[in-house]
């Protein structure tokens, strides 16, 4: 049984959203982990969440994957629980405000009055930069990063076609792609990115057999195929490396700010 601290507080019975992160269990924030310990009742998303990040929920509480399971279906879960006293951690890959199906969820709690909350998670884009050593940003280069995904089987609107978004020359994280790497690299080029820009590409990042390989994107297709990357993979393209060693002037001697005068 889980012992501490946040055993002794009192448990009002609701419903926690909780950022698992990209699989890495150490990379689950110190909330979400109190939160999932203290529930008596884990769904969490076994297709993309490991078991183990749900390791150290309470041996009494009540531990089910929701792959195979349909909204209506976890939801029926989730409010026997709450009606039955319990606490709830529905846990989900990365963070649960992107691309993480909560709003459908939470109008359902909405109906039933049923209370939730949601604590944030590592996003699977912001762990593959991390494992890169990569930064989105680079100063005088590019400060804008757009997260979106190509059209599949969930529209995208046409005002967020792929190359419409690549015309800005921001840094871009593209998910739920993987399946259609020549569509993702014939429209970013279509959008007026250089063949010579960097992608970074994630596959399964935080899981032990993650892979990060990098290419320029006249090459993005060939790459994602000649290493399999045919899903659960995340694409980062990022323009700004192409500006050197360009440097912020947070850390600039001859900066002036709230906290330090610059000096020659």
């Amino acid at each position: 049984m889980t012992t501490g601290t946040a055993s002794l507080v009192p448990i009002i019975p609701m419903v926690h959203f909780i950022g698992a992160g990209p699989g890495d269990p150490e990379l689950l924030t110190l909330k979400g982990k109190r939160l999932i310990e203290e529930a008596g009742l884990v769904l969490y998303a076994g297709s993309l969440v490991p078991p183990e990040v749900v390791a150290c929920a309470n041996t009494s509480a009540e531990v089910i994957d929701s792959a195979p399971l349909n909204l209506e279906e976890t939801h029926a879960l989730m409010t026997r629980a709450i009606r039955a006293g319990k606490t709830v951690a529905r846990v989900h890959t990365g963070d649960p405000s992107l691309y993480g199906a909560i709003r459908e969820q939470m109008t359902l709690l909405d109906r039933e009055g049923i209370a939730y909350d949601t604590t944030p998670g590592v996003t699977a884009s912001f762990a593959t930069a991390a494992a890169a050593c990569r930064s989105f940003t680079v100063p005088e280069a590019t400060q804008t990063l757009i997260i979106t995904r190509l059209a599949g089987r969930t529209p995208v609107p046409e005002a967020e076609s792929l190359r419409r978004l690549a015309a800005h020359g921001a840094a871009m994280a593209i998910y739920l792609s993987a399946g259609d790497p020549e569509k993702i690299q014939a429209e970013l080029l279509a959008g007026g990115l250089p063949e010579s820009t960097l992608v970074t590409m994630g596959y399964r990042v935080g899981w032990p057999d993650q892979q990060v390989v990098e290419c320029t994107l006249n090459t993005l297709a060939q790459t994602a195929r000649t290493n399999g990357f045919t899903k659960q993979t995340v694409f980062l393209v990022l323009p700004g490396e192409a500006a050197g060693e360009a440097a912020s002037l947070l850390y600039d001697k001859t900066f002036t700010h709230q906290f330090r005068k610059g000096r020659e």
